[in-house]
């Protein structure tokens, strides 16, 4: 028998997530690689699920589009936050994840040999997605200026190509924390109307973005609606990464094709857990602004302490996600770092196609504490990782 057939994942191993967090835990690391809260979410989430459970609401199978309740919670959300229009039974699809929801936006709208244009550092499953459906990615780099992330305009244009199919777009921007701006979005938009592509936009960091900062949906773009996916998720804003409960919003038309793809990756998922969201995504307007405020404190405490450090830091306008620039070895920076000093990173080299290997990822998702003793230990005498 053969074993030795090239596949499309070839080129992907183990996660580099799951190998630094593997890694904290053998070093008791401080692990700030990952992207996840040390705190669970907000006890209101938390005692739906319980009812939600108890009650017997979701342990069997839900819906295949998702529970109408969530559904129609989304469609709310997207109204009153952005002034969206969308329909819950034919416009919503509820998915493991965000992640789900982008795999089966590319399985489900491109063909082997399709282009699909993304900005790099990309998250990881990206480039996974796009290679399942033996689709070629091609990327455009963003890189700092003037304090934050942007990318060439004619860059942008030049990865257009005939066999371009879609843009999958991020923003708030993971790794970088960048904000894509109303002029940065109206380029893409541009582009994507004169050579008819699709748009995919990655929105799970739509509520954590800083310092009166707006996150603007590509689809709330004149002649975007009809021509956008637009995914987000509750884990990041509930702080239940563990949930695994997201979201796709699409005119019919480009939803089916994602809908059908999603009923043969998981079918289902998260029951219980979809009924607790549906009543989440009813906070008020004053919870996403406290969600807020408190993330952005504790950015604040760790890139200021960064920078007391001397480490070059590019302060992230959203997310999760600081950035530091070591110039170069990041990634032997990255793996000598948990035995040496007892905190875990993530290089940011693995977000790249180009062969870019200077910037580290840390996560400040964690609590005061936490941070504080991770930049103690950054400043310990016991740093001697060589670049």
């Amino acid at each position: 028998m053969t074993t030795n057939r090239a596949g499309r994942l070839d080129e992907f191993g183990t996660t580099i997530f799951a190998e630094m967090s593997a890694l904290a835990l053998q070093t008791g690391s401080i692990n700030l690689g990952q992207g996840f809260p040390d705190t669970d979410g907000p006890p209101f989430v938390l005692d739906a699920a319980i009812a939600a459970i108890r009650e017997g609401r979701g342990n069997q199978y839900p819906p295949g589009a998702g529970i109408p309740e969530l559904r129609r919670a989304v469609c709310s959300h997207q109204h009153a936050n952005y002034g969206l229009e969308f329909d819950a039974e034919t416009e919503v699809l509820i998915t493991v994840g965000a992640t789900e929801g982008i795999a089966a936006s590319i399985l489900g709208h491109t063909a082997p040999g399709d282009e699909v244009i993304t900005f790099e550092p990309y998250y990881d499953s990206y480039a996974a997605s796009i290679a399942l459906g033996g689709a070629i990615r091609r990327v455009v780099t963003l890189r700092p200026q003037d304090g934050r992330w942007t990318f060439d305009p004619d860059e942008l244009r030049a990865a257009v190509t005939s066999k371009s199919r879609l843009i999958l777009l991020n923003t708030p921007h993971n790794p970088t924390g960048t904000v894509f701006t109303r002029l940065e979005l109206q380029l893409v938009a541009d582009l994507a109307r004169e050579h008819d592509l699709l748009i995919v936009s990655d929105e799970v960091y739509e509520h954590l973005v800083f310092d009166g900062r707006q996150h603007i949906p590509i689809a709330t773009l004149p002649g975007m609606a009809e021509r956008t996916i637009t995914i987000s998720s509750a884990g990041k804003t509930f702080s239940v990464t563990g949930w695994k409960v997201g979201w796709v919003c699409a005119p019919p038309k480009l939803l089916g094709p994602v809908r059908a793809v999603k009923q043969f990756l998981t079918y289902v998922g998260s029951g219980p857990f979809q009924y607790a969201i549906a009543d989440g995504l009813a906070a008020p307007p004053a919870f996403y602004r406290e969600l807020a405020t408190s993330l952005a404190a504790r950015r604040d405490i760790f890139t200021n302490g960064l920078l007391e450090l001397g480490y070059q830091v590019m302060i992230p306008q959203a997310t999760y996600f600081a950035t530091i620039d070591v110039g170069a070895e990041a990634e032997k920076w990255c793996r000598a770092l948990p035995e040496q000093v007892g905190v875990v990173a993530i290089p940011s080299r693995v977000f790249y196609d180009s062969d870019i290997d200077r910037y580290v990822r840390f996560a400040f998702c964690k609590k005061e504490e936490v941070l504080r003793e991770a930049l103690s230990r950054l400043a310990g005498p016991q740093l001697q990782v060589s670049t």
